[in-house]
């Protein structure tokens, strides 16, 4: 059972666009049938970076609408900082962008949707809960 709010990560927007995963395409449709999906701006933004073309970028950006628009608070990149320093003294590297993607996840009390394992080790730091699906 997929939670009411889920903040659904690039890694999964990558396959949804790609639609090369069934399993994907559908929870994505689901979430967003229901009116669940909630993204942050920096996940759009690196959606847009990795766009091949202009098309690419234009379907991005109308495909905005479909989702909530999350944002940071005064102290969302301060948590995510402290928490890639705390997952660095446990010998995990965790890139900056994604601890704040989880830190905004935990203050909007969403699930996140992910392909990528280093949020399971964000989960046990933060009690971040997931929807994880192997690449």
């Amino acid at each position: 059972m997929i939670a009411d709010k889920v903040l659904i990560d690039t890694s999964i927007w990558i396959e949804y666009f790609r639609d090369r995963l069934p399993q994907i395409t559908e929870q994505v449709d689901e979430i967003l049938s229901r009116d669940g999906a909630y993204i942050p701006n920096v996940v759009i933004a690196e959606l847009i970076q990795g766009a091949h073309s202009e098309k690419e970028i234009a379907v991005i950006e109308s495909f905005v609408d479909a989702f909530h628009i999350i944002d940071q608070t005064e102290s969302t990149w301060a948590k995510a900082g402290r928490l890639s320093f705390d997952l660095k003294k446990q010998g995990k590297t965790v890139h900056l962008v994604d601890c704040y993607i989880a830190i905004i996840a935990h203050e909007h009390q969403c699930r996140v949707f992910t392909t990528d394992s280093h949020f399971k080790d964000i989960e046990k730091v933060i009690g971040l809960s997931l929807i994880y699906t192997i690449e």
